[in-house]
């Protein structure tokens, strides 16, 4: 059963338009990511779920019930919710223990006691009961606003990009924990995130959105390996554009040629290729394994891999490509190399229209 729908969601201010007839469903114990770039919809359509905006069109239920018609909005404290926030909004003049238990309403105190105490236990945060905020680093602060959220026991978890406010190192480290938490949980949740190594990371399911419309829906590998169009490919970090042109129901390029899949006859095409798809190979290797050869302009150690500026010669100017190796490799400038190619990360697509 789904816990969460939208149903022919649509959403403006004024004459921008957020959110365009967006048809989402969340399941029971899932963790989808709403991921897009600034002002895509993602968040808006996080706070209309919440019902801190009043829902203009379509319908949200939450458990099969109706939540949001245009007609009626349920408020957020009825809508058995569960809000992390970037800024984690938490009482400075309230200790640990009190931010958990504010929004547990109707028990009496030692139950509520004991719920915190049951949230804090699950974040790892039971020893820090007394202390407040200010005492507390952002990471901690994270987890007791986690607590706060869980405490309830909702049906549904919102966080909207509750990790950007940590530094890199600790929000790997947070990020994992939360996971942790909330796949223990049960509870269904959405994130947001502009993020989209966050959001492979985090979520069984990524929806990415553009100008307030989903492109694709799917598990992290398939929106990877699987592209439904030219935003999405681009979306998941560097990519190499090549221009070309179908001809003689081929796609012909400097690195080799490419089924024409769809395209017909004539059509300017883009074949989109990530870096890590490219392999440099030794000058001996087959020949059936070679599709073109390329000059080494710089390279550039980055960590865990290592990010190579090479020169392709083609039919125009040439053609510069990124390619990216694991770990350590760096070859001098004007080194040259055979070039191979790992076609399930090549990718063609129709031109942009100028």
């Amino acid at each position: 059963m789904s816990t969460l729908a939208f149903e022919g969601v649509s959403h403006a201010y004024g004459k921008l338009a957020a959110v365009n007839n967006v048809t989402l469903t969340v399941d029971d114990g899932e963790l989808v990511c709403l991921l897009g770039p600034s002002g895509c919809g993602k968040t808006t359509l996080l706070r209309l779920a919440a019902g801190l905006e009043a829902l203009q069109q379509g319908r949200i239920l939450i458990n099969g019930q109706v939540m949001a018609d245009g007609r009626r909005d349920v408020p957020p404290e009825e809508r058995s919710i569960g809000l992390v926030f970037q800024d984690f909004a938490l009482f400075p003049h309230l200790n640990v223990r009190d931010n958990v238990t504010f929004g547990l309403r109707g028990i009496n105190r030692p139950t509520r006691q004991k719920c915190a105490q049951s949230a804090l236990k699950q974040v790892a945060m039971e020893d820090y009961a007394e202390a407040f905020p200010h005492m507390l680093s952002g990471g901690q602060q994270q987890r007791v606003a986690l607590a706060r959220a869980l405490a309830p026991q909702p049906q549904l978890m919102l966080l909207d990009e509750p990790f950007s406010g940590l530094d890199v190192q600790l929000r790997q480290e947070v990020r994992d924990q939360a996971l942790h938490v909330l796949k223990a949980s049960g509870t269904a949740t959405v994130m947001v995130t502009h993020d989209p190594e966050e959001a492979m990371f985090m979520a069984d399911r990524i929806v990415l959105m553009y100008r307030g419309q989903i492109q694709q829906v799917g598990r992290p590998e398939d929106l990877y390996f699987k592209p439904a169009n030219a935003f999405v490919a681009s979306f998941f970090g560097d990519i190499n554009r090549i221009a070309a042109r179908v001809e003689e129901g081929r796609i012909r390029t400097a690195l080799g040629n490419f089924d024409q899949g769809a395209a017909q006859e004539g059509d300017l095409v883009e074949v989109l290729v990530r870096p890590e798809a490219i392999k440099l190979l030794p000058s001996d290797s087959p020949a059936e394994a070679q599709r073109a050869s390329g000059q080494v302009v710089a390279a550039k150690f980055l960590g865990r891999s290592s990010l190579i500026h090479l020169s392709v010669p083609d039919a125009s100017t040439g053609l510069h490509l990124h390619v990216r190796v694991p770990g350590r490799f760096l070859p001098k400038d004007g080194e040259t190399f055979s070039i191979g190619l790992d076609t399930s990360q090549a990718f063609v697509f129709p031109a942009k229209a100028e």
